[in-house]
């Protein structure tokens, strides 16, 4: 007999997996190689790689940016991920907003790489994965591994063909990692963990960012017996009571257990829940923030269906309230809707961890100890960097792509060195301005040098020759007449005397 635990009958853990295989099974004709295989040829891949399917982009369930504004927060972005450790440390705040935001898709695999710790992991074990990757394995891990691989995502192009290279990928990271924790071994809800991973990283990223969540994020909930999946199922119905407590008085008094409907949505972080544009901006807040922004999913999928008294009018039982929590409106799970709902739940780390222990001391109380105790939750990206902090090399971004440029001979280095200077001498200094002497100097003019050159010829249009002459003043106001012929050698004077004439005029006119 099932034993009553908080008002309801406990759930045997194992009927549960069960349920979920014989859930999962009922799908797998999808991933078949003849159904598959014939949508590739007829319909195009939408902008995350699906060929069909619930997932698959849609104007109603997205929120697209506008491409000025994506270009603006990828500078954003490379400019954190180059100094990730003082944004870490300093301005977290910042970078909290803008994984709300959404990471920009170029750049949100190596964000997630970041933010989870795997690429410190990784850097720290450099050499891990190729070791892991060579070894064999254990064979019960390796036969239901590879009965999962096709019931990952059917409808993603990057797992649409049996023995592909994503389904190569996903085998030898989920192969790896029960190698690197044989005490746990393998759990189906790894799976679409790890293929999530893959679609944004390569394999030895994804395989560390695994072992992060799984040991960080979500310590305990692919163990044996699924003892911490339960404890949190307890937790979000305790915090139901506080954010909607019509939600929480009908779950309590049909008895639903909470591992009935919350245990797909948290192992596998809504993966397998929520349009696709929407796993991957709870995915960005969850890496930041952590297990919290789980929970604040969670409590607004149930406030939203079961929140007020006419929506609960067609839930008159258990069937009806699970049927109705198996297709949840899609409304709710549009992206912008189900981004701020996210944001106004009053849910913070503390609150859960407080709810944890008193779940822990009512589990003590109702079942004895626990058989496996997990490591301290992580509640976020900094507390993670906080715990293990890197060193400056570990946070060093490796170039993807490398370019070889030969150094140019000397000869052409001479050759160009050259042709800069002949152009450096053929560029034209600008033209002096030559200064015009004052035809009626004062006494206290500094005399102008000898060296001038002559002044140049009179202008015909401002000098007529019909007219004589005038006087010129010397330098001892008296009056002197110009020769009437002037010799040749004279001639420079006449000019000096045309040029006088002609300032003069203009002095006049002024």
């Amino acid at each position: 007999m099932a034993k009553i635990e908080n008002g309801r009958p406990s759930v045997d853990m194992g009927s549960i997996r069960t349920l979920n295989s014989s859930h999962i099974e009922d799908e797998s004709s999808l991933g078949s190689d003849s159904e598959i295989n014939g949508f590739t040829s007829e319909r195009q891949t939408d902008r995350y790689g699906f060929i069909g399917g619930a997932q698959q982009y849609s104007e109603e369930s997205a929120q697209d940016v506008p491409p000025e504004v994506l270009r603006q927060r990828e500078v954003k972005w490379l400019d954190m991920l180059s100094h990730w450790d003082k944004w870490m440390l300093k301005r977290f705040n910042k970078v909290r907003l803008r994984c709300q935001k959404g990471i920009p898709p170029a750049l949100r695999g190596r964000a997630w790489l970041y933010l989870s710790g795997g690429k410190v992991k990784r850097e720290q074990n450099q050499g891990k994965f190729q070791e892991l990757d060579s070894q064999p394995g254990d064979p019960k891990w390796l036969d239901v591994i590879e009965k999962d691989l096709h019931r990952q995502f059917p409808f993603h192009e990057m797992f649409v063909s049996r023995g592909g290279h994503g389904q190569q990928d996903l085998f030898r990271v989920l192969k790896a990692y029960t190698l690197y924790k044989p005490e746990e071994g393998y759990c189906q809800a790894q799976a679409p963990i790890a293929a999530v991973l893959l679609m944004h990283m390569p394999a030895e990223d994804a395989f560390w960012g695994l072992v992060q969540i799984c040991e960080k994020y979500l310590p305990g909930y692919y163990s044996p017996g699924l003892e911490a999946i339960q404890l949190d199922g307890e937790i979000l119905f305790a915090l139901l009571r506080r954010v909607s407590p019509i939600a929480f008085r009908h779950l309590e008094k049909h008895k639903i257990d909470p591992v009935l409907y919350m245990t797909e949505w948290f192992m596998c972080a809504f993966s397998r829940t929520l349009p696709w544009a929407s796993v991957l901006r709870v995915w960005d807040m969850f890496l930041c923030d952590g297990v919290k922004i789980i929970f604040r999913v969670g409590l607004v999928l149930l406030k939203c269906t079961l929140g007020t008294r006419e929506k609960l009018k067609t839930c008159q039982g258990l069937y009806e309230t699970m049927e109705l929590l198996r297709a949840i409106d899609p409304r709710y799970m549009q992206e912008g809707f189900l981004v701020r709902e996210i944001l106004e739940v009053p849910v913070t780390a503390r609150d859960i961890e407080r709810e944890h222990h008193t779940q822990i001391k009512r589990w003590k109380k109702n079942r004895g100890e626990l058989n496996f105790k997990p490591a301290p939750r992580m509640h976020g990206a900094r507390i993670i960097m906080l715990a293990e902090p890197p060193r400056r090399q570990d946070l060093k971004q490796n170039p993807t792509i490398v370019l070889e440029v030969p150094e140019p001979p000397q000869q052409l280095n001479k050759g160009k060195e050259e042709r800069k200077s002949k152009k450096k001498k053929s560029i034209k200094k600008p033209p002096t301005i030559e200064e015009i002497p004052n035809p009626y100097p004062l006494p206290t003019d500094p005399s102008p040098p000898s060296s001038n050159p002559p002044a140049p010829p009179p202008d015909s249009s401002s000098v007529a020759p019909e007219t004589p002459p005038e006087t010129k003043m010397d330098s001892n106001n008296q009056q002197t007449a110009p020769p009437t012929d002037p010799p040749a050698a004279n001639e420079p004077a006449l000019q000096e005397s045309t040029q006088s004439l002609s300032s003069s005029e203009q002095d006049t006119y002024l």
